[in-house]
Formats: C-alpha cells, structure tokens, sequence
C-alpha cells in the first residue's frame, strides 16, 4: 500500500497549478498591457535613463616650431566641485565635518591666498545648503593642482561617496608665452574656438573629429559606451625659429621703448625657401608696456615710403631706359612737380645738387627718384605702374593668416575720351617714393627676399608639415611665385647699389663689420585718411628692408616702426633694429676656430684636479687630450683609483696615489667637491662644503684617526 494518499495530495497540486497559471496569465497580461497601452510611458521613463549622441571631444593637435619645440599644445584643466547630497546619502557627512579642518588647512596650502578659515566657512556654507554643485575654487586647475585636491581627506574616495566632482577642459597653452602670439594664435578658451592666426588658419585640422557616444545608466551610474571614436587633431610644423623669434621680440621691444614708439613690426625670412623665421607685432598698451594685439606685418596697408624707391629704380632699369651712369640734377633739395613742392630730407641744408642714379638711392632722394621716373613714364604712367607689378610688389600672396591684406597698387585708367579718371599729374611723382600705395610689410619683405634670392620670388611659408602620429601627412614645399622678377643685370646691379646704400649711404646703422649687409631705408610720413599727414601731430612709418649676408645672401629681413613726432629717421631707428637681429643670427652659426683665440698668455694644456684618476681619464680623452699612460677613456665607471695628473709639455700623464686607510682621515686636498665628499662620507665622516672649485682646506687633519659622529667642513676656491 502506497505512503501517499492521492485524495488529498492531487486536489493540493491543482490547487497549486491553477494558482501558478493564474499568475502566468496575470503576468503575460501586465507584458501585453505594457506593451501596448503603457508603452509611451514607459518609453519616456527609459529616456531619462540614457543619453544617445553624446559628443566626444578630440585632443586638439599641437602647433610646433620648425625644430620641434612646442608653440602650442592642449593641456587638461578642470574646475572643481562638490556634491553634499550625494556625500550624505553615502554616510560619509559624518565623517566630513570631522575631516573639514584637515581639509580647509589642504586647500589652503594649494592656494595661499585664501585663509584655512574662509575656506572652511564656505565649505560649511554649501554643506548647509546640501548644494549638488559647490564650486571649492572659482578659477580654472591644473592637472598637478587637481590632483592635489583629490588627495585630500575625503575627497580621495570616489564621486559617489565623497561627492567630489570636476568639470574638465581642454586648455591651450603656449610654452614660449607671447612669442610670434599673433601669428601661432589663440583660442578663446570658454568656448574652445580659435580666435585668431595659426590656430585659426587651420583649426580644422588642429581640431580633429568628434566622437560619439551614448550612455546608459544602470544602477545609479552611467556606462559610455562608444558609437565613434574620436579622431584627435593633427600637429602642424611651423617655420618658425625660436631663438630667431625671441631675438627679434628683444631687439625691437628695445628700440621700441627707447624711441617711444607706437607699433613695431619685425619679420625675418629665408632667403632660398621663403620661410618665415620671425615675425614680431609689437602695440603699445596703456600701460606703456608692448604687447602683440594685432598681427600688422600681414595687415596693415600704408604707404611704404622709401623703401619703394627701390622698386621704381629696378623698374626703369629693366626697361633699359637709363643706366647707372645716369645722372638727375636735384637742384636745392626741393623741386616744383606740377605745383606741389617735392623735398629731400636734407632740403634745409641745400640739397644734393646733381646725383648718379646709385646715390639717389644711396642718399634716398625725393627729388631723383621722382625726377627720374617722372622724366621717363610720365606720358604712360600705365608702363611704370605694369612694372611694379611685373616685380611682384602687387602678387597676392595667399598668406594663411585671417586678416591678411595683399597690397594695394592702383593702375592709372583712361576713359572713352583718352582721360585718366582715376590719375593726376602728381601721382605718378609721389608713388615713384612710396606714396599713393598700400603695401603690407610682409609683401615688401618678399620683394627684397626676391632682389637676395637673384630675382626668384617665393611664396610666404608659415607652415612646413603637418604631422599625424609622427607620420607627416602633408609636406607643404617651399612655392616660386615668379621664377624672375626682373633681368640678370637688373638684379646685379640693385644688389650692388642696396650693398653700397648700407655701406656709403644713409643705412650705415643697419650694417656690420663682420658680414656685408644691403638694404634700403625709408622714412614716410602716415595718412590720417581725411584728415591728412599733420592731424593730431605728425606720424610716421621707419622702414629699413634687406638682407644678409649680401655677398651670399641667407636671410632677409624688414623692421617697420610706426612713431608720433620728430626726430623719425628710417635707418637711424628701424636699420638699428635690423643691425642686432642681423648680427644675432649670424652669430648663432658662427664657428672660429680655436687657433684665432691663442696668444701668449693661453693655457694649451688643462689642469685636473687630484682625485678619481678613470673620471679624469675618460673626460680628457673625450675633449681629445692625450694621456700618455691612461686608459683611452674606456672606464668611465668602476671602483675609483685615485691620483693627481702631471702635464708635461704637450702630454698629460696620470700619477696613482695611496688611499688611506678606512680609519684614518683622508687627505682631500686639490679635489673637487664629488671626490672628496665621497672619500669623507665613505668613512662615515659628515661633510659641509663652503665655496666652489678645488678643496684648499679641509678642518680635519689628515691621517688622525677616525671617531663616530665626526663632521669635517672642506674650503674650496
């Protein structure tokens, strides 16, 4: 007979089965009725758990000088939070008011402008509040600062029980501070968006792609979960030279300040490629100090004044209308051009009386230049104007910096009667010497750069590669804009003229006395526009634009001064700025040999101090010094054998001393400071050293015996 009594287990499993259907049906039911009715709503309540196309912002790509030193580079800094709500759900309130002392004396060690109790005050004030986003410091952190906070008590646990939280950005910064800042650029650092130069230029490819992201919130914490990765920005190359920068920022800040001047502008170039090395804007601010505010040497369109001479002169010559031998007569320094009176600078003095082409040039007289060119083309003005351009003066030279300006050379126009409509009998005279233009100094740099570059003219180069995870990714090459500005002769024969206007005309300040300088000077007075040239006190642009070495030309260079008031002199002022940046650069690549320095009193054999004979060795033998019985430099490391080095003649030669016993105190005179501290504390002997050089005294005397806790004091000179 079974165990089980089936009457009454199988009314108590039905009983079960319809009770477990029941439920099955009622939850199959809430699935259908969900899926249906409720499905809007529930819908909207899973939209709050997640975020879909969450942007993802890549690392900005670096802007580097031409021998890879950081110009600009993104930096992470955050700004700081804390979340008292989510600190009191944790549990862990408690514990931060025990801690809030340790933490106010933390913050206030990382920013000692505020006091340990102004930051406990306001600490409390926001756990008060129970506030979800309380600012702990108002101002933007670095990495190295962030983590110092997040070291503190509390804080160091996770944002979830701590609830300290940070806000993170992507920060710009430049290395070399205000070096060429107009031209490498900046960002305006809220909104993360290039603001001006470099970084504006080529902000799409310093900016890189964004990513996207979407996340989930499961259990109280969002997961991101990547859709696209983002792609970080590519390094650009510049052809900036650091060195070369901060030297032209010096030089002319310097002039600046000495002359008072309102704008100085400074570009250096490569004569064979066209590579800008430097470009300095310097403004000058309220404060009185110079600063880069504007980047003028792409901008700025002003009459170039004499130093267009130079152009009105090629010119003529290359349409072989006149020689060298040609001569002007330029009478008083002042002469009647169609009712208005031309002046030479010297026109108080009497003038140059009559000059050869070269010296009105060399002289940079109005009165020639104007007379000559006037004599030649003013019956077609259109000749002279179409050879400016054939020169370049007018190219646009596509520079990759916003707010840059092509020069502006107006071309005389007749109407249907024969009649220049946009042209007058004074015009041509006037722009002969710089007026009635607009030419930025970038594109009179570039002119000079061509006359150094034997008629060759290349394109401005800001930017050399552009660099993708050490693989360049573009090599923008050095561009001719015009294979030959004008003839060989033409060329010859200015180059002479520019070198002689340095060394017998009036840029003498500009030269050197170790390498031959050409260039031009030239000092206008600026327009107000309607106003005219005196409104306000009379202001004017001093230029001085050439090249070095002029018998093997490397580098050209303009230095452009724009001051208010007398006295104003083109060479006097800008050719002194061009004479240190000149001479500056040269001297960075010069090498003399060392036989040029000998002379009677020179020492040809080193002296060494007594002490670590391998050390001695191995450094003599690497600045190619014979030792007669060394070790050829092989040892530069080992146990130390100890010695003096004897110099006989021509020949060095090592002499092996005794070495002490470990008790007894060592003789360390004639050492150097390594040496001897590590005979003294070999032994257990405490070491103060006073002054620098070889030991000269040593205030325990050597060979006495050792004893614990001896301090030795060493003298050296």
């Amino acid at each position: 007979m079974s165990k089980f009594n089936n009457n009454k287990i199988i009314p108590r499993y039905s009983v079960i089965a319809i009770v477990m259907s029941l439920i099955a049906i009622a939850v199959l039911g809430k699935t259908v009725y969900t899926m249906t009715v409720g499905r809007n709503y529930w819908l909207e309540v899973a939209s709050l758990q997640k975020k879909d196309s969450v942007k993802v912002k890549p690392i900005r790509g670096n802007i580097l000088s031409c021998d890879g030193q950081l110009m600009a580079s993104s930096l992470p800094e955050f700004k700081v939070y804390m979340d008292f709500n989510t600190l009191k759900t944790a549990g862990n309130d408690t514990a931060f008011i025990d801690s809030i002392n340790y933490i106010s004396k933390g913050l206030n060690n990382i920013f000692p402008e505020k006091t340990a109790a102004d930051f406990k005050k306001h600490l409390l004030e926001g756990f008060h509040k129970m506030s979800k986003h309380w600012p702990i410091w108002d101002e933007r952190i670095d990495y190295n600062t962030f983590k110092e906070i997040q070291s503190l008590p509390i804080l160091h646990l996770s944002k979830y029980k701590s609830g300290f939280h940070w806000d993170e950005f992507n920060a710009r910064r430049r290395p070399f501070g205000s070096l060429a800042q107009r031209t490498v650029g900046d960002m305006f650092g809220a909104k993360d968006t290039a603001r001006c130069g470099l970084e504006l230029s080529y902000d799409s490819i310093l900016r890189g792609t964004d990513g996207i992201i979407h996340r989930r919130k499961v259990r109280n914490k969002f997961l991101n979960i990547t859709d696209t990765p983002p792609i970080d920005g590519a390094d650009i190359v510049t052809t900036i030279d650091v060195s070369m920068q901060d030297l032209a920022e010096r030089a002319l800040i310097d002039e600046l300040k000495e002359i008072n001047g309102n704008v100085g502008v400074a570009i250096v170039m490569e004569v064979a490629t066209g590579d800008v090395k430097a470009i300095v804007n310097m403004d000058k601010c309220e404060d009185g100090e110079y600063r880069e505010i504007k980047n003028h040497a792409v901008s700025d369109l002003l009459e170039p004044g004499s130093v267009f001479k130079t152009a009105s002169i090629m010119t003529i010559l290359d349409d072989g209308l006149v020689d060298t031998t040609y001569t002007i007569e330029t009478g008083g320094g002042v002469w009647n051009m169609y009712g208005r009176d031309m002046k030479d600078h010297n026109w108080r003095r009497g003038g140059y009386g009559t000059l050869t082409l070269p010296w009105t040039l060399k002289y940079s007289s109005n009165v020639g230049v104007s007379r000559i060119i006037d004599l030649h083309y003013h019956k077609n003005p259109e000749k002279f104007v179409q050879g400016i351009y054939d020169l370049g003066l007018a190219s646009d030279l596509h520079i990759p910096i916003v707010g840059y300006s092509p020069a502006k050379i107006r071309m005389p126009h007749r109407n249907s009667h024969g009649q220049y409509d946009n042209w007058s009998a004074t015009a041509l005279p006037w722009m002969s010497i710089g007026y009635e233009t607009q030419v930025p100094p970038i594109s009179t740099l570039t002119f000079y750069n061509a006359i150094a570059n034997n008629g060759k003219m290349m394109r401005p180069r800001f930017v050399k590669q552009i660099v993708k995870d050490g693989e360049v990714i573009y090599d923008n090459q050095p561009q001719v804009i015009k294979e030959r500005i004008a003839k060989e002769s033409t060329i010859k024969d200015i180059k002479r003229i520019l070198t002689e206007v340095v060394s017998e005309g009036l840029g003498k300040k500009a030269g050197s006395d170790k390498f031959l300088v050409a260039g031009k000077t030239g000092t206008a007075q600026m327009s107000k526009g309607a106003l005219g040239y005196k409104a306000g006190g009379t202001s004017y642009l001093l230029s001085f634009a050439g090249f070095f070495p002029a018998d093997n030309p490397r580098y050209s260079c303009i230095v452009c001064i724009q001051k208010t008031g007398l006295p104003a002199s083109g060479g006097g002022m800008s050719g002194v700025v061009f004479h240190h940046i000149a001479e500056g650069i040269m001297a960075q690549n010069l090498k003399l040999s060392v036989t040029d320095a000998r002379d009677s009193s020179s020492v040809l054999i080193p002296s060494a101090k007594t002490g670590n004979l391998l050390a001695s060795d191995y450094v003599l033998n690497a600045l190619g010094f014979r030792i007669a019985n060394g070790w050829g430099g092989a040892y530069p490391f080992g146990n130390p054998i100890w010695g003096t080095i004897n110099g006989k003649g021509n020949m060095l030669s090592l002499q092996k001393g005794s070495t002490s016993p470990a008790n007894i105190i060592p003789d360390v005179h004639g050492m150097g400071a390594r040496d001897a501290v590590y005979l003294m504390e070999k032994r257990g002997i405490k070491v103060s050293l006073r002054g620098r050089g070889r030991v000269l005294q040593q205030s325990l005397a050597p060979g006495d015996r050792i004893k614990s806790g001896m301090k030795c004091t060493l003298h050296l000179g």
